[in-house]
């Protein structure tokens, strides 16, 4: 039993050196890597050339985005329809992207965050549309608020297996058998 200062700190830096590795304040960005391990700290540098691709096609994709907004402005109480065509467009992209990228193991891996996380995240907005919907439901357009909210969701699922089904007949999307080879 440690009886001084300097055996109390021994013991606990022995006991948090040996506790369960396996809790989440221990597990690191992917809990199956050791950063510890030399061989396996390419996963943070990885992490960080990801995040730097994702900042670039954030800011590329949030300017499109903007230039949008700027020639196309919301009337009050009108039907925000760049925000539409943005979610859309972007959701239509997403779904190409996902067909394309799908089962591609020679694919660059920065491809996906740059694009997918990056470029059409940074494009598409939510936020804008939860506000807009939001504000056509408080200025006493329920009708046109819900309608807004119906059409966004709905569409977008429809233009994602859009997106796929043009990839799919551009020959963008890999074939089982393809992906394989």
């Amino acid at each position: 039993m440690p009886t001084s200062d300097r055996e109390h700190v021994a013991a606990a830096a022995d006991s948090a050196n040996t506790a369960d590795t396996d809790t989440p304040l221990h597990q690191g960005i992917d809990p199956d890597v050791d950063l510890r391990v030399p061989d396996e700290r390419e996963e943070l540098r990885h992490t960080i050339r990801a995040a730097g691709v994702v900042a670039v096609g954030g800011m590329l994709g949030a300017a499109g985005r903007f230039a949008i907004g700027e020639a196309w402005p919301v009337p009050t109480g009108g039907v925000p329809w760049s925000t539409l065509v943005i979610n859309l467009s972007g959701c239509f992209a997403l779904g190409i992207l996902m067909a394309y990228v799908a089962d591609r193991e020679s694919l660059h891996p920065l491809v996906r965050p740059f694009l997918g996380t990056g470029v059409i995240g940074g494009y598409t907005t939510f936020s804008t549309f939860a506000v807009e919907a939001n504000l056509l439901l408080l200025e006493r357009h329920p009708a046109l608020g819900l309608a807004y909210l119906a059409v966004s969701v709905l569409l977008g699922v429809v233009a994602v297996l859009a997106g796929r089904a043009v990839a799919g007949a551009c020959g963008l999307a890999l074939s089982g058998q393809e992906a394989r080879s």
